[in-house]
């Protein structure tokens, strides 16, 4: 059965001049139109190829080999390409555009801005529609995760506190405002660990590892560092933060850390304009 949304290994049943048709199951045939063919595969009958299935503009079951941005069920940041009284069109990587209706639009957006979104299926017009409004798909699993594990975060947007992002596509989670030592904006997928999982159930995010395993990781990165550079890095306790986490990926306070630690085994000396190996 073919599952709309969703890409799919269908195979060829038969060859028409503008295409070829497969076998949709309880979809009926479906059309692989000649110009969403993959390229240089050639699509004889009884082969199987992988296809993204949707409704086109005349709402008709349709394939192609392009894969999209987003899925049914999936969130992603997208470009908005245009705006009419219906609503607006995102940018996922296909010859039409993903409407996200004006009903589902969470603040105004213009033409050229990205929006994070989830796609789902309309019940009323069966085609695949994208929202704005995130909360309703978010959080309805228990939290099964532990301090320290990594995840993948999506950054949805800033707020008072920080930045909120959606772990591992099924929970909301805070990158507080200490902890986002780099540049962060809406759209960004970034690695993250859990920092802290609250009574009331909401969860601190960090961009780095927790604990020994951070310092364990940053010091042998501090040492090979200076390994490459002659034994000497101009990196400091008193160097700027955003320098800090551009060569090592992590905060200022981390980093004063890391090196006093090997300055207390006495592995590195810390000068007024950087660090050196003993």
């Amino acid at each position: 059965m073919a599952l709309i949304g969703d890409m799919n290994t269908l195979q060829v049943i038969r060859q028409a001049d503008f295409g070829v048709y497969l076998d949709g199951g309880p979809q009926g045939d479906i059309l692989l139109p000649r110009r969403e063919m993959p390229k240089g595969e050639p699509c004889e009958d009884e082969d199987w190829v992988n296809v993204f299935v949707y409704l086109d503009s005349e709402d008709r079951i349709i394939a192609t080999s392009r894969k999209p941005t987003i899925k049914v069920g999936e969130f992603a940041s997208l470009k908005v390409v245009d705006i009419n009284r219906i609503g607006l069109f995102l940018d996922w990587g296909l010859n039409k555009d993903l409407l996200l209706p004006h009903s589902e639009e969470k603040r105004p957006l213009q033409i050229g801005d990205y929006c994070v979104v989830y796609a789902y299926i309309d019940e009323r017009t069966k085609r695949i529609t994208a929202t704005a409004r995130l909360d309703r798909y978010l959080d309805q699993v228990p939290a099964e995760y532990s301090v320290g594990e990594e995840v993948d975060l999506l950054v949805a947007e800033a707020t008072d506190l920080g930045f909120k992002a959606i772990i591992n596509g099924k929970h909301w989670g805070l990158i507080h405002k200490n902890e986002a030592f780099k540049f962060l904006r809406g759209g960004m997928q970034e690695r993250g660990f859990i920092r802290e999982i609250r009574e009331d159930g909401l969860i601190n995010l960090s961009l780095q590892p927790q604990g020994q395993e951070l310092r364990d990781a940053l010091s042998e990165a501090i040492l090979a560092k200076l390994d490459a550079n002659n034994g000497r890095l101009p990196l400091s306790d008193k160097s700027p933060a955003p320098l800090i986490a551009e060569t090592f990926g992590v905060s200022k306070g981390n980093f004063k850390k890391a090196i006093g630690g090997l300055y207390k085994h006495g592995i590195i000396r810390i000068l007024p304009d950087g660090i050196e190996l003993v």
